[in-house]
This record gives structure tokens, sequence and C-alpha cells, in this order.
């Protein structure tokens, strides 16, 4: 569902309401019952627009332009994220967009190497995905035999301990502290190596190059991103199907504010 949608469309029904009823049911009231009386007689559904449309508004407001609930449906960002997260997506880290055609107005800056975004699945725009930015405009990004290059350079990795966690990974996943650009993040790799392939012919295609089942290499293109998760062998992300579009990137997800099996995870900053 899209909740951006649905409140669009009940302040726009409130909102007409009020108008219809401040320019044209009123004064018939005011006509019959008098000035002091008209309120008294709107009808239930007048009385739940008035009172309901503030409500509405602030809602719409939030979530357009400030801040955004998702859930993390998968363990695809193990071990940063778990299936079960609650984050909250700031809107407005890289600027204001318009609510619904998610155009942005007012830049103030963009998503930069390291950073956790929601955006829309290329895929199926209907479903958001969240997934590391590991390459911006103008980079040349390969993944090869589970090791990170960016413009020819290899990320940093420190091994730190096997990754227990039997309800959300299994395969015995090692997990690394990963070095991108200025931050450092933890990741997870299993031991065996995993096929590369891609799942669609996607936009821009032609700037990748699958050097072999286990290697890809590509140029990231203007206004698009390339992205991976966190749990590099159990990822769905653009060695797979493609470059993220600026115009679908939703926001920066910052905080955990809530996970119903895990209350010590609340208030976990996304690094």
């Amino acid at each position: 569902m899209d909740f951006e949608i649905i409140f669009f469309i009940l302040l726009v029904v409130a909102w007409g309401i009020k108008l219809l009823d401040k320019w044209v049911l009123k004064p018939r009231r005011i006509n019959q019952y008098g000035a002091k009386d008209a309120d008294n007689h709107r009808a239930k559904i007048v009385d739940y627009a008035v009172s309901y449309f503030p409500v509405i508004l602030f809602v719409f407001i939030l979530r357009s332009f400030i801040f955004e609930p998702f859930r993390i449906p998968s363990g695809s960002m193990l071990p940063t994220l778990e299936s079960g997260d609650m984050i909250a997506v700031s809107k407005f880290s890289y600027g204001i967009r318009l609510p619904i055609v998610n155009q942005k107005i007012i830049p103030f800056s963009s998503p930069a190497h390291g950073d956790v975004i929601v955006f829309r699945y290329p895929v199926d725009t209907s479903i958001n995905y969240i997934k590391r930015v590991v390459g911006v405009p103008g980079d040349v990004v390969r993944f090869e035999n589970k090791h990170l290059y960016l413009n020819g350079k290899e990320l940093p990795l420190v091994e730190k301990e096997p990754y227990i966690n039997p309800s959300q990974q299994g395969g015995s996943p090692v997990r690394y502290e990963e070095t991108l650009g200025d931050k450092k993040h933890d990741i997870l790799l299993l031991p065996m190596l995993s096929q590369i392939r891609p799942i669609i012919n996607f936009p821009y295609m032609e700037n990748c190059q699958y050097l072999s089942s286990t290697a890809v290499e590509c140029k990231v293109p203007d206004g698009h991103y390339f992205v991976m998760g966190d749990n590099r062998d159990n990822s769905q992300d653009s060695r797979f199907w493609g470059f993220v579009p600026d115009r679908y990137i939703l926001g920066k997800a910052f905080v955990v504010w809530m996970n119903f099996s895990e209350f010590n995870r609340i208030g976990t900053m996304i690094k």
C-alpha cells in the first residue's frame, strides 16, 4: 500500500468537504438556524472532515517531507539490520521532493559512499528496497570473488568472528569490517563462492561487464547509484538488476525505532 497516496486522497477529500461546508452548506444553515446555531447542525461527515483535517495534514507532511517508517522484510542487510527491524527514514537528507511523484525540487546533498538508503525497486517500483550505496555517479565498481573494488582499489576487510543468528542466516557466515570511504560497517560473507548473473536486461546494462560467474564490473552512470546488501551472499542488488536512479530514492535510513522480537535493538543507529 502506498500510504503517501492514501493520505493525499484523504487530505484532498477532507479539504474539499471543508470548502464545501464553508462556502455552500454553512450559509444555508445560517439562513435556516441562525449564525449562532449553524455549527450545531453540521452533518456528521462535515464534523469528521473539520476535526480530522489538521491530523491528516500533519501526518501527510511528516511522512512526505520529514520521516517515514519502514520495516525490514528480509535478512539482506545482516548484520547491520535484521528482519523485523522497524527503522526511520529521513526524507530530507538529500533534499526536498514533491510527494507522490518524488521529484526533487530543492537539493541538499547526494547519497554518499556507505549511506544506507531506501528506494523504489527498479524492477517493480511498487516495492521498496533498502541497501548500502557502494558506488556513486562516475565510479567504477568491481565485485570479484567476494572482494569489492572501487575505482581500482580493493576495499579493506578485517575479519572479526563467525556470525551466529540461526533464525535469520544459515551457512556459517563470517563477519567482516569493511571500510568504504571514511565509513566502517560490518558485512557477512559465506565461505563458498556465489554466482553473479543479471536477472533482467536493465538500463545502462552496457556499463557492466560480467567477467566470470563470480565477478562483475560496472561504471555508474550519471544520476544513478550502485547499491549492495551487507549480507553479500544473500542479497539481490545492483549486481543482479542494475543501478538505482536518483528519482527512485526515498531517503536515508538512520535509526531502528522498534523491533518487537528484540527490544534491545530499539535506538540502534544505522551506520
